[in-house]
């Protein structure tokens, strides 16, 4: 994109050591910046709206909130096929050309003290719209859906599944990353079906369940209601991207996914992330301690379904497959998703049953 400024590498996630408020004091201090700032002039601070282009793929149309394919229809080629003036063959055309690709406009943060980190665009957030917009494109899997985004930020993942699913949650914790995501919304209206509902929620993992309006005094305008909440609870798709990098939050993540996946309706998580390593005195290394956290939460599949059983006795647990990124094609432009970038599926299972729930 014209105006694009040179990548910056972004700066380790700290691990939160306490909530004490030494320790918030000083991640409120610390700023990092996501190397994700398109169209973004040089030494401009504070919020920016860029322009996100995604392409389609070849003879793929959005349709009445829909996206279709449409091929060329060989039969009627050759009930068509005729001759002109010339005594050439005169094909038929396509009616109008299809729009190969379309813009998603987002206002966010060049950088951002570490609470609020949800007001910037990280690369986990657009390998996940990627994997999304596959979906969307190769089957209806997601058409007609009610979805939820965890940690949605600026809510760039949630408004691309808006334009087939049902209803949409865009969740998020903070007044300022909660107008910033509602301000989005309300930039892409034109992008969304207008039979799509589209919710910016307060949903702060640590607080009470379910959520109430108590849990964020200042967030009147996202508090959920009681039809909303259960709604919530008949979501298939859960979302997230960029939300492991803390122990203390991803401990508070999983905490509220059992809450949700273990209740209503069978439900998946679709969860990109990005390793990032810091050095560690128990190890003496480099390692990415964010990532090994999330890992104890969640066992491989495959293994799973080799024993059929649950390990160590646990009444619960979570299960998931890593995809392979190299089978999802770049349909967000100009980003580059490096080595560090995972993406897993994961499902929720329950002590005495053989399947996934």
């Amino acid at each position: 994109m014209e105006g694009e400024t040179p990548p910056i590498q972004p700066s380790p996630a700290p691990e939160t050591a306490s909530s004490s408020e030494e320790s918030e004091q000083e991640d409120e201090n610390d700023h990092v910046m996501s190397e994700i700032h398109l169209g973004c002039p040089p030494k401009i601070s504070g919020s920016f709206v860029s322009h996100f282009t995604f392409s389609l793929p070849p003879d793929v149309e959005y349709i009445e909130g829909k996206y279709e394919y449409e091929g060329f229809d060989d039969s009627k080629l050759r009930q068509e096929v005729s001759l002109d003036d010339d005594g050439d063959l005169a094909l038929p055309r396509r009616k109008k050309p299809l729009k190969d690709t379309f813009d998603v406009a987002i206002q966010h943060n060049i950088t951002s003290s570490i609470p609020k980190v949800g007001l910037q665009v990280w690369r986990a957030e657009l390998v996940l719209c990627d994997f999304v917009l596959h979906k969307m494109y190769t089957s209806s899997e997601f058409n007609g859906i009610v979805a939820v985004e965890l940690g949605a930020g600026t809510g760039l993942v949630g408004m691309l599944l808006a334009r087939v699913a049902k209803s949409v949650y865009l969740t998020d914790h903070g007044i300022d990353i909660l107008e910033n995501c509602a301000s989005n919304v309300h930039l892409n209206s034109a992008l969304l079906p207008s039979k799509t509902s589209v919710y910016v929620r307060e949903l702060d993992w640590k607080a009470s369940w379910p959520p109430t309006q108590d849990n964020c005094a200042s967030c009147e305008s996202f508090a959920w209601s009681r039809s909303e909440f259960e709604e919530l609870k008949k979501a298939s798709l859960l979302v997230a991207a960029d939300v492991i990098y803390s122990d203390d939050l991803t401990d508070a993540l999983f905490h509220t996914l059992e809450r949700l996946m273990s209740n209503g309706l069978k439900k998946v998580l679709y969860l990109a992330l990005e390793k990032r390593y810091n050095f560690s005195i128990n190890d003496l290394n480099v390692v990415a301690n964010g990532y090994s956290r999330f890992r104890s939460y969640v066992r491989d599949e495959i293994d799973d379904a080799e024993n059929n059983e649950l390990q160590n006795g646990s009444a619960s647990a979570f299960v998931g497959t890593r995809i392979d990124l190299t089978e999802i094609p770049h349909y967000a432009v100009n980003y580059n998703r490096g080595h560090d970038l995972e993406l897993w599926k994961i499902k929720y299972m329950k002590e005495g049953k053989s399947s996934i729930v």
